[in-house]
């Protein structure tokens, strides 16, 4: 049994990067995600080294960790599904983006928060890196929400 079907469950986020070989907007759907410092803020997300965003970061060395709502549960599912090498998320999705005011990958406007962060460090563990980011600026656009809950695979839990 994989390890993220015994600890559940786990809130989305949307990871959004900008590609500098291809000049555009990644987005990855993440649930192995944590706040690490109260302050300054860090927050934290585990990433495969086969992913596309994990490409990215290497050569940008910033994202913007959007959390998710229930409302955007097939935005999740679309993100998770599809490699952005071949594909445009954002426009599959329909997401909207939004300047950020320190980093250059944009915050998403359907989420009720997003981080705009700053790489400071991937450590690999076992089949995953570790990928730590310092908040430099937050956009609270919901303080009451439901958030969008990850089980496993495309099992998704609602707040009741």
């Amino acid at each position: 049994m994989k390890i993220s079907q015994q600890i559940f469950p786990r809130v989305v986020a949307l990871i959004a990067t900008f590609s500098n070989k291809q000049k555009r907007d990644n987005v990855m759907t993440a649930s192995f995600v944590m706040p690490l410092s109260f302050e300054p803020k860090y927050l934290a997300f585990s990433i495969s080294p086969k992913r596309y965003t994990f490409e990215i970061l290497n050569e940008r060395k910033e994202f913007t960790f959007n959390i998710c709502d229930e409302n955007l549960l097939e935005c999740a599912k679309i993100c998770g599904s599809y490699c952005g090498r071949e594909k445009d998320k954002f426009k599959l999705a329909n997401l909207t983006k939004e300047k950020s005011k320190f980093v250059l990958p944009p915050t998403i406007k359907e989420c009720p928060i997003s981080f705009e962060c700053q790489l400071i460090k991937m450590e690999e563990f076992g089949d995953h890196f570790l990928a730590v980011g310092k908040v430099l600026n937050e956009r609270v656009r919901k303080e009451n929400f439901s958030p969008l809950l990850h089980k496993s695979q495309d099992i998704f839990l609602k707040v009741k």
